[in-house]
């Protein structure tokens, strides 16, 4: 509160009439808003007030050279070769009196060339981001070149501004692009212009390595074109006759394949690859590591100095079964029916690339898939790759991950699998769970928390598929949900793509230096002496049941894995599940039977849970 001193005490103004004395009053008066950098501007500041006010300009923050000169009603302020970083600041005229204090202010708007401050090469953070700031008044426009073209617009690219840093006139901001791939290499242009100025600058972006190879173009689906440009005009009967020529053309197009792939799956003399079938599917041992692209006989991560191959346990109790009297060719896929869309992920064996496919089936033109390539591949690498593509190609089930063919164009070696949209079923659990929001896997696709219906229909799902193969005789050895997919419609299949040793590294317990045992999913006989049967399958499968009803949490997450293991093989349980229903706990009982002969049979436990799925047991939570 204003006051003045009245004898000898300070009385508040508003209460006293005093003869000649009053607040100051300022007023600035300038001959033009705006300027130019390097330009002059004169501010005259004019005042009134009783008595006399002192007058003064607040000047120890200007940039700019200045002078001032006074007279007994105004003060004049004149400013040289302009700053404009004198942008920043207002400009302040100050009276003070026996009254007390007044001021008026001005905005400096200084105009001058745009200017790039920086433009750095790419960076990944959640998206891949150009990071740059740019200066310039008044507001420059922003423009982009890619390898010296005008690029297409497309949501994928887009300017993200940061919010205002209180630095003037600099924006600070990013180019973004979402999942770019090799395709999308190259030297990117930073233009920014106003009226009195244009600048550029160019940085890199190196986002993918071409898995195919440097000199490999991107693979194309031709679409065709009328080339000549003319108006094709047609007739209602010419369009009929046209439609059934093609359905017709069609359907023998697809009779024809079908009746070839017959003849070829008959043959069977030699593979696409000039391997002999009887030289694959007659010797047991090699048998022993197969479908290790898939992380199905056992897929334990690889150390880093490891190939990744060296490290898979031989599996004794592995024989063909129906699988010798099967008899498929590997279909081949030509490079340039892919077109890669960007990186999914990397596993121990090569990366993992989302890509579209054509000429896959007859009733599509091309259709989402997961291109799985073969990193560092040797003489010995590629052998177990025909292998592999071999036995994949027998493995045909609703529940198992789909598997189209291959391809070796060039000197990449890529399988190509169905493209399962949500991921591995791990972390769809964690992202449909009571804590996603903590594990920030709430950006997955929601569909709220998981019902016991659902996870009823997930647990079937994959128990399907295990009475698959253990109807062929075959030792999954690490099933788990992290080694699951999900697809729409939660649609749940077996198979990953060996992406787990990053994302699930803890999952795993190094043995003897090189080989990586998930010992948190294995029974006694296992962890003891490296026995797996499908017994052992059945054990794991009951713990994927304990991971259902968890959300995904880790069997013993509370111990370390040598405390995990003396549990196990002492024959303590993992507790029940609060959101768990006693009939599956008993299940989940029935599957850690210490005894490999007395555990239940998978097609036992696919069947309770197909009853259960119909009617979903009356659950109560007693433990909360």
């Amino acid at each position: 509160m204003l006051s003045c001193l009245s004898g000898d005490q300070y009385v508040p103004l508003s209460t006293l009439i005093i003869d000649n004395c009053s607040l100051p009053v300022v007023n600035i008066v300038s001959s033009q808003s705006k300027i130019q950098e390097g330009g002059n501007l004169t501010f005259e500041c004019y005042v009134t007030g009783r008595p006399t006010p002192s007058v003064r300009w607040q000047t120890e923050e200007l940039y700019s050279k200045f002078v001032n000169w006074s007279s007994t009603s105004e003060l004049v302020l004149h400013l040289t070769n302009v700053s404009s970083r004198d942008n920043l600041h207002n400009l302040t005229c100050e009276a003070e009196n026996q009254a007390g204090l007044g001021e008026d202010m001005v905005q400096l708007d200084i105009e001058f060339p745009v200017k790039i401050l920086f433009f750095r090469d790419a960076v990944k953070h959640h998206n891949w981001c150009f990071p740059f700031a740019v200066d310039g008044n008044p507001e420059p426009t922003i423009s982009w070149l890619y390898n010296s073209q005008e690029p297409k617009k497309s949501k994928f690219m887009y300017i993200q501004f940061m919010p205002d840093s209180g630095d003037g006139s600099v924006k600070h901001g990013c180019l973004n692009l979402n999942k770019p791939t090799h395709i999308n290499n190259g030297n990117y242009t930073l233009i920014v212009q106003n009226k009195l100025g244009r600048d550029e600058a160019t940085a890199f972006g190196l986002f993918m390595e071409n898995p195919f190879g440097t000199f490999d173009p991107e693979g194309k689906i031709v679409v065709p074109t009328n080339k000549t440009g003319t108006v094709v005009k047609e007739n209602q009967e010419s369009h009929v006759f046209v439609v059934s020529v093609a359905v017709g053309l069609a359907l023998f197009a697809c009779t024809f394949l079908l009746i070839m792939v017959l003849i070829i799956n008959k043959c069977g003399q030699h593979s696409k690859f000039g391997l002999h079938r009887s030289s694959v599917l007659n010797t047991e041992d090699d048998l022993a590591v197969s479908l290790r692209f898939m992380n199905f006989g056992i897929s334990p991560p690889s150390s880093e100095e490891d190939s990744g191959l060296s490290s898979f346990v031989e599996n004794p109790q592995y024989f063909c079964g129906i699988i010798k009297e099967k008899d498929m060719c590997v279909q081949h896929i030509k490079r340039q029916d892919i077109v890669l869309k960007w990186e999914l992920g990397e596993g121990a064996f090569g990366k993992v690339y989302l890509a579209e496919c054509a000429n896959l089936s007859c009733d599509s033109d091309r259709m989402l898939v997961a291109i799985k390539t073969l990193k560092d591949a040797n003489e010995s690498t590629r052998q177990d790759f025909q292998r592999e593509a071999e036995l994949l190609t027998v493995l045909q089930h609703q529940h198992i991950v789909r598997f189209y063919g291959v391809c070796t164009d060039g000197e990449l070696l890529a399988m190509v699998f169905e493209y399962m949209r949500h991921g591995d079923l791990n972390r769809f659990l964690r992202a449909h769970g009571p804590d996603a929001h903590i594990l920030e896997e709430s950006k997955l696709p929601a569909l709220g928390p998981l019902t016991l219906p659902q996870m009823l229909h997930i647990a079937a799902q994959i128990a399907s598929g295990m009475v698959y193969l253990a109807s062929l005789h075959f030792v999954h050895r690490d099933l788990a949900t992290r080694n699951c997919l999900v697809g729409e419609h939660l649609v749940v299949k077996i198979g990953d793509f060996g992406m787990s040793r990053d994302i699930y590294s803890t999952d795993y317990y190094r043995v003897g230096g090189r080989t990586m045992l998930p010992i948190r999913w294995m029974p006694p006989e296992s962890i003891m002496y490296r026995k797996f049967t499908t017994d052992s399958d059945i054990w794991s499968f009951g713990v994927v049941l304990w991971e259902i009803f968890t959300y995904g949490k880790q069997p013993w997450y509370q111990l370390s894995n040598s405390e995990a293991i003396e549990c196990i093989t002492q024959g303590r349980e993992l507790e029940r599940p609060r959101t768990c229903p006693n009939e599956v706990y008993v299940l989940m009982q029935g599957c850690w039977q210490r005894e490999p002969q007395q555990r239940m049979v998978i097609k036992d436990i696919h069947s309770s849970l197909l009853t259960m799925v119909k009617n979903p047991p009356v659950y109560l939570d007693i433990l909360g």
